[in-house]
């Protein structure tokens, strides 16, 4: 099965495609990030972003895909343009029918690391060990995307049995 991660943003957002052998063992298949011009129209962005990861779905078939769940308690202007990604990912989503999981960095964190409050390095050294990558995964958008990924392949069965 293959599994994407998504790791929502409008300047940068990273993807990240994990693929479960019938062992159970993970694999990276692609990732990196889908980068949009500042300087360009908000719309003209996300219309980027859309047509980006229409194709790298399209390219990789993923059967499940997860998305992290935003909140924000500061920047109001942030949550919104981070909001506006966040729809259009899901609209991605929708279009190529592609299952939905929805993880906190929290949740990530403890299906990556074991540990709830883990830090940046823990988690990029754990999907590291995981994916038996040769270095850390980079950009951090894309570490957090393949994060989002193994936690997605860890949840499938759960995913499954509730939401069928």
């Amino acid at each position: 099965m293959i599994f994407l991660g998504i790791d929502p943003g409008t300047a940068l957002t990273g993807f990240g495609f994990v693929r479960q052998s019938a062992d159970g063992s993970l694999s990276a298949i692609d990732y990196g990030v889908i980068a949009t011009d500042a300087n360009d129209k908000m719309e003209n962005r996300l219309s980027t972003l859309y047509d980006e990861l229409s194709k790298k779905i399209l390219l990789h078939q993923p059967q499940c895909g997860a998305v992290e769940k935003l909140f924000f308690r500061r920047n109001v202007t942030t949550a919104i343009s981070v909001g506006q990604a966040r729809g259009v990912i899901l609209l991605s989503f929708a279009k190529a029918e592609l299952q939905l999981a929805e993880f906190t960095p929290m949740e990530v964190k403890q299906s990556v690391v074991g540990y709830g409050g883990a830090d940046k390095r823990q988690v990029q050294q754990m999907v590291k060990a995981i994916l038996n990558l040769t270095a850390l995964p980079k950009p951090d958008d894309a570490a957090d995307a393949l994060a989002l990924a193994i936690c997605c392949a860890h949840s499938y069965r759960y995913l499954e049995l509730t939401h069928g």
